[in-house]
């Protein structure tokens, strides 16, 4: 396993052009079904550069190469089902250092653990803000369903989600398909390696043509430094040319006791 994902991440990398379109990347992770204890906070802080990506203004949105986005998410359980989450997107851009970019927020729903079912289901929704030199849309929807399985020492998870803008040029286009999915192998008992995978394929309906979708495939590494912590480290490669064509990641996170949880 960990020999065939740096086969395939190196092969990515040399293989795919550079980017030619935007893409927002300030949150880059597939959801697996479980969610915040009840009264536990987590806090998290998601780091994303596009060491390939766009270079220019395209409709008004800044490039994205060399672009640092930090991410803080702030997720409060509230039930053995229910949590929401609030995010607050910066940008630190070469030429213009540290900006504000936008917030949103995200209730979270899943079927409890005591239900002993064999799969884990769940469902996120998300609208937020973004502000226009950031996103053609300053505002948007999501609902992302959540299926995921540890099955021995194989994690899988699959997120079809579905997106629409609610506020800018693309209102029209209605509801897009956004997939996303992860497949982790635990090598140790500490350390997993894994592949995920983004998309953007345009409404189902009407997919856009290829060239103007958009796929992105990470090479993960994730490690197990606690019950209480969540790391995770990932090189993506773009694989059309509207994505960003080399995108680094890093998720770290901390979960504590508040509101009376233990």
């Amino acid at each position: 396993m960990p020999g065939a994902v740096l086969a395939v991440v190196v092969a990515v990398v040399l293989l795919v052009p550079a980017a030619a379109g935007a893409q927002g990347n300030f949150e880059i992770q597939v959801y697996g079904a479980e969610t915040v204890a009840p009264g536990r906070t987590m806090i998290e802080l998601h780091s994303n550069m596009a060491v390939l990506g766009t270079t220019r203004i395209i409709d008004g949105v800044r490039p994205t190469q060399h672009a640092l986005h930090e991410t803080l998410e702030i997720t409060q359980g509230f039930t053995p089902w229910f949590e929401t989450g609030f995010y607050l997107f910066t940008s630190v851009q070469p030429a213009d250092g540290w900006e504000y970019v936008g917030n949103h927020i995200r209730p979270r729903l899943r079927i409890p653990e005591s239900w002993k079912w064999p799969v884990g289901l769940g469902l996120s929704s998300e609208i937020g803000y973004q502000r226009r030199t950031y996103s053609t849309d300053r505002w948007t929807v999501e609902l992302r369903p959540i299926i995921d399985a540890q099955r021995g020492r194989w994690y899988l998870s699959f997120n079809p989600t579905f997106e629409r803008a609610i506020d800018g040029p693309d209102v029209k286009r209605g509801w897009e398909f956004t997939p996303a999915a992860k497949v982790g192998y635990e090598v140790t008992k500490k350390v997993s390696l894994g592949l995920e995978y983004y998309g953007a394929i345009g409404r189902l309906n009407d997919v856009d043509r290829p060239r103007e979708q958009q796929h992105l495939l990470f090479a993960v590494l994730d490690l197990d430094l606690g019950e209480n912590w969540e790391f995770n480290l990932g090189i993506g490669a773009g694989l059309t040319p509207a994505t960003d064509s080399l995108i680094i990641k890093s998720i770290i996170g901390y979960r504590f006791d508040f509101l009376g949880g233990k």
